[in-house]
């Protein structure tokens, strides 16, 4: 999991292009005023599939990763795998 934040928190707020498993994907990342709230919503450009999740960094508490209807697992792998065009 470390890995994983450690890749999520660094990506820019707004929209990025980039690969994935040799596939071509648009990821918008939306961080919410206070901070506290970061969205990540990717989709193939050309294919049907599709990554979204939130992730909560409230303070005390471990962050919470919270995937829309898929597994964990897939949200994890696909940001430590993801690579932003230059």
């Amino acid at each position: 999991m470390r890995r994983f934040l450690e890749k999520f928190l660094s990506m820019p707020n707004g929209y990025t292009k980039g690969r994935y498993r040799g596939r071509t994907y648009g990821v918008t990342v939306e961080i919410s005023a206070d901070g506290h709230r970061r969205k990540l919503f990717a989709e193939e450009l050309g294919g049907g599939d599709h990554v979204s999740f939130n992730l909560y960094l409230l303070d005390g508490k471990p962050p919470q990763l919270k995937p829309c209807e898929m597994p964990t697992q897939k949200v994890i792998d696909f940001v430590e795998g993801f690579s932003a065009d230059a």
